[in-house]
């Protein structure tokens, strides 16, 4: 949703909405992802007995739930930043670093910590977590130091290449 929204805006020429529209779809959905995050945590020793009568599989979620609680806010950030990147047509450098964070930073860590230091799933999980903060937290810095003015410019030449093309898309 993020990405057609700041590709409109882009695209009809417009940086400040483009940026407001990137401050607002984030301040939202973190809002959500945190509201969500405080009931994970709140009914983390009731929320497994959906699922489970065992005493010991409930107490197993339990001990999860703050690592479910953290998923859930960067993954409240993460996919709309990334949407916005893609809206701005950054693409390849969103793959990147995809890619990077979770092969080179998060599988080694979760490896690390979930077999090495004896962590279990907790510290499997906890290495995908890390892998994700920093995927976040680039995609955090970009977007905060990206110039709307410049993105608008870079778009406007992408439309313009495609109304030099002569015949149409699809052929009907």
């Amino acid at each position: 949703m993020s990405s057609v929204r700041v590709g409109n805006e882009l695209g009809a020429g417009h940086p400040k909405a483009a940026a407001f529209s990137v401050v607002i779809v984030t301040t939202s959905s973190f809002i959500i992802s945190v509201i969500a995050s405080i009931v994970v945590l709140a009914l983390r020793h009731k929320i497994s007995y959906l699922f489970t009568e065992g005493d010991i599989v409930a107490n197993a979620v339990s001990d999860m739930c703050p690592l479910l609680a953290v998923t859930i806010v960067l993954n409240g950030i993460q996919p709309v930043l990334t949407g916005v990147a893609v809206g701005c047509g950054w693409q390849t450098f969103v793959a990147y670093v995809n890619v990077g964070c979770y092969y080179v930073v998060g599988i080694p860590l979760g490896a690390l910590l979930g077999f090495y230091f004896k962590l279990g799933a907790q510290g499997i999980w906890s290495g995908m977590l890390g892998g994700t903060l920093v995927q976040t937290v680039i995609l955090v810095w970009t977007t905060y130091r990206t110039d709307w003015n410049t993105e608008v410019e870079l778009s406007l030449k992408r439309l313009d290449m495609w109304d030099e093309k002569k015949e149409p898309l699809l052929q009907g």
